[in-house]
């Protein structure tokens, strides 16, 4: 019989806000161009067994582009399908009335999350099924304010949270009879590092140099260029965005950034360099990167070199080829994006010879730690990425990030890509939203919960617009 638990929780309502957000500049990745989205925020109230009550909140952008993308279905009927779900889901989990933590609600309530997902498919009469990735999508603010209010209601950083005296499941509840005994807990610091290096996204429609920079790019006092942004933030951790379908482009676009980040390294008296590529599954198969990697390294060793890993280069379904990766993964590490949803999805990339995972808070803050446990037994690499999330969304991937081990530090592009979305959260957390040496700064994101500090924020939603 489970133990029972004073921090334990259960759900009293929660409440979505859809505030629409529009790009500085368009966001290009894999096959699609980033303009606009529904910046889906989330408030949950929650009580513990000891009748204490307080409110959470999560937010994450509803990315169909990323999350769903369909020849099938359009870019609107997409959006319209997914703000629907996140309302339902809404209902699904305030319908939930057992105490619990956080990561077993999220997992209890996995297969209603799929339902929900036919129901509306059904409803909408959408010519496809809403698939799985655009579920977790749709459920990961609801997810990411119960975490937070389980600290807020507990008064504890939600951190100190996920061990022995706080969960009544271990490990095996979700990955099975090996991890026995084992907690979140037993894997996560318990305190977040000063800094966390962050990663810049170079997306396909970027701008390299100062000189291209025109008359109708944004004049904001931001940067535009990637010669710029390094000079503003002191980068040394660029994600280059590359097609996968034009070899020599790809090769051409890596040794360019490159070139230009090691020429204003010099001139900063910067030494590090790191990169990661990332086509978004456009490559047919891993063949193509093997001749790409091959042809840097003759070409361009000293990239090479600085070049960590490659991300998630062939289609997000693991059984449509099988593709053996170790040839691949032979040569650089290549990790597992878009195909990582399920735990038999992460035994499966294993099989096949993924080198590691990406980490998501938008795939879920409770699928995310699970699955950072795992990695870290495993002793495989994995990162944490941010789908260009701006506001408190970025703050708990920060968090998520500096509190597990990751490869390199965290993805974070939405000051590049949203910056007016973040403006109430950078004047609690400047250190967050505006880079320091290339690196964010920790020292803000205190307190209970998720560490928002959302009564500072003092974000607000106008009720009439839901």
């Amino acid at each position: 019989m489970l133990k029972s638990l004073t921090s334990d929780i259960r759900i009293r309502r929660a409440t979505p806000h859809y505030p629409f957000v529009r790009a500085r500049t368009p966001l290009k990745f894999g096959a699609v161009v980033v303009e606009a989205l529904d910046f889906c925020h989330v408030c949950v109230e929650v009580e513990n067994r000891a009748g204490k009550v307080a409110q959470g909140w999560g937010a994450m952008f509803l990315m169909d582009m990323w999350a769903w993308p369909s020849a099938a279905v359009p870019h609107e009927q997409r959006m319209v399908a997914m703000r629907r779900l996140n309302g339902d889901l809404c209902k699904l989990f305030a319908s939930y009335d057992d105490y619990a933590h956080p990561v077993d609600i999220f997992h209890r309530l996995e297969s209603g999350m799929r339902r929900a997902a036919e129901q509306v498919s059904r409803e909408l009469k959408l010519a496809e099924q809403i698939p799985y990735l655009a579920t977790l999508v749709c459920t990961s603010p609801i997810d990411g304010a119960v975490h937070d209010a389980f600290g807020n209601v507990n008064r504890m950083d939600t951190y100190h949270g996920y061990g022995r005296d706080f969960m009544t499941s271990d490990l095996s509840t979700y990955l099975g009879k090996t991890y026995a005994g084992a907690y979140v807990g037993d894997f996560v610091r318990k305190k977040l590092p000063a800094r966390v290096p962050a990663f810049h996204l170079v997306g396909g429609l970027d701008k390299l140099h100062e000189k291209e920079i025109t008359d109708g790019d944004p004049h904001d006092g931001l940067p535009v260029s990637l010669d710029q942004w390094i000079r503003h933030d002191h980068l040394h951790c660029l994600k280059v965005k590359i097609r996968g379908t034009d070899l020599e482009w790809d090769l051409a676009r890596i040794r360019e950034v490159s070139a230009i980040a090691h020429e204003e390294h010099k001139k900063l008296g910067l030494k590090e360099l790191f990169f990661s590529g990332d086509t978004n599954e456009q490559c047919k198969s891993p063949d193509y990167c093997i001749e790409l990697l091959t042809k840097l390294r003759e070409s361009d060793p000293r990239t090479y070199g600085e070049l960590l890993y490659l991300e998630q280069p062939t289609e997000r379904d693991l059984h449509a080829h099988r593709f053996d990766m170790r040839p691949l993964a032979k040569l650089k590490p290549v990790i597992m994006d878009e195909s990582l949803m399920t735990n038999e999805d992460f035994d499966l990339a294993m099989e096949l010879g993924w080198s590691g995972i990406a980490l998501k808070a938008c795939k879920c803050q409770s699928a995310a730690l699970v699955f950072g446990c795992k990695a870290e037994r495993l002793k495989i690499p994995y990162t944490v990425q941010d789908l260009t999330n701006p506001g408190i969304a970025l703050i708990q991937s920060v968090s998520l990030a500096g509190h597990l081990h990751t490869l390199k530090g965290v993805e974070a592009n939405s000051r590049q890509f949203f910056p007016v979305a973040s403006v109430a959260e950078a004047h609690v957390h400047p250190g967050v939203f505006k880079l320091k040496d290339g690196c964010i700064e920790t020292a803000s994101i205190r307190g209970t919960g998720l560490g928002y500090r959302w009564d500072e924020i003092g974000r607000k939603f106008d009720e009439s617009a839901k």
